[in-house]
């Protein structure tokens, strides 16, 4: 463990000195091609730093970081666009924004997203993030505990917990980092999570709730010039549909590929299928929801809610989890989340008694 923690200091390293010349050199180029042309090396590293790590954690929130979002928005800033451009005025800003999973806020609102949010807020509790946050410690405890048990579960029941467990620690993990930025820098950031369990459709599950970092580099780097793309080739209307596909399918190649950095193995594209499905759902969704405008067919917001989950159980299920399952790599990631917790009680107890010992000492001087 000691070697994999100096690796990844060596990968943090080295991915800080990229960003610094991303920061000095290519930005006072002029952006398009030539100034793409100086940040291909900066590609190059960037995509291959996250095979120098072996555990599951480490590496696939790495190749997450580096291979996905910063190559994402480092090919924005090739051309001026996304959340680079114009460079922040400070480095230690250009270097969290390209390399964390933030999302500076902005004061621009979408009514239209308020007002498809509203129906949601009506007909389930709503609870303060004190109270969502213990409610997800203590069911990432139950999780850790029941899986402790998965020789008596049954394996569909094993794929649940681990996907929840999945869910839980990416929320987690890319709020302590939003946390951070926001109390070291100063930033004002956009939420990355926003309780995807009450949403009630895929337009608002993967546009307004899940993983919206994601969401927003997509959108810049796939979505618009697909769009733009398809408005010259059939109607406005229907301009959108191409570009939410291409989205999709992007989106489940990057999974793949990072799917790839735990097996070291050729992808086996079955997270691609699964993306692909959900985006040609929610192109057919998205058709529907167009041509059925005047609102006579639209469901209960808690049975739309309920189908969308189900929908999400049955295609993980089919297409996202096997990949998981092969070669043992959900057994791998729980048993080293197992392995850190128990390292933590450990190390918390022999603190204690620590602590109580001197205590003693002190009251009986």
């Amino acid at each position: 463990m000691d070697g994999e923690f100096k690796n990844l200091l060596q990968v943090w390293i080295l991915t800080t000195t990229c960003l610094t010349y991303c920061y000095y050199i290519p930005s006072k180029i002029p952006s398009g091609t030539s100034r793409l042309l100086s940040l291909l090396p900066i590609f190059y590293l960037l995509t291959i730093l996250p095979l120098k790590l072996h555990t599951i954690h480490l590496c696939v929130f790495t190749a997450f970081l580096l291979v996905w979002l910063t190559n994402f928005k480092l090919l924005l800033f090739a051309f001026d666009q996304g959340p680079l451009s114009p460079p922040p005025s400070k480095l230690s800003h250009f270097i969290s924004i390209a390399c964390l999973p933030i999302k500076l806020k902005t004061n621009n609102t979408n009514p239209s997203r308020k007002k498809m949010q509203k129906p949601l807020q009506k007909s389930f509790p709503i609870f303060s993030r004190s109270t969502l946050l213990a409610i997800k410690v203590v069911l990432f405890v139950v999780l850790l505990h029941a899986y402790k048990y998965k020789q008596y579960l049954h394996q569909k029941l094993i794929i649940i917990i681990c996907m929840l467990y999945i869910y839980l620690l990416l929320e987690t993990v890319l709020a302590v980092c939003s946390a951070l930025a926001q109390a070291i820098l100063g930033l004002e950031l956009e939420p990355q999570f926003n309780e995807p369990y009450l949403s009630t459709s895929l337009q608002d599950f993967w546009g307004r709730r899940w993983n919206l970092m994601v969401t927003s580099i997509l959108h810049s780097t796939v979505y618009d010039p697909v769009r733009r793309i398809s408005t010259r080739l059939i109607d406005d209307k229907w301009a959108a549909l191409p570009a939410v596909l291409a989205t999709f399918a992007v989106s489940g190649v990057m999974h793949d590929i990072i799917y790839c950095y735990l097996t070291r193995a050729p992808p086996t594209w079955e997270m691609t299928s699964f993306f692909v499905l959900h985006g040609t759902c929610l192109t057919m969704e998205l058709a529907a929801k167009r041509e059925l405008t005047d609102g006579r067919w639209r469901l209960h917001p808690a049975v739309s809610c309920l189908l969308l989950l189900v929908f999400l159980l049955m295609s993980s299920l089919w297409l996202f989890s096997p990949p998981l399952l092969r070669g043992g790599v959900n057994e791998k990631m729980m048993r080293e989340v197992l392995t850190f917790a128990n390292l933590i009680k450990n190390e918390g107890i022999a603190l204690m008694k620590i602590l109580h010992e001197k205590t003693i000492f002190v009251f009986s001087i």
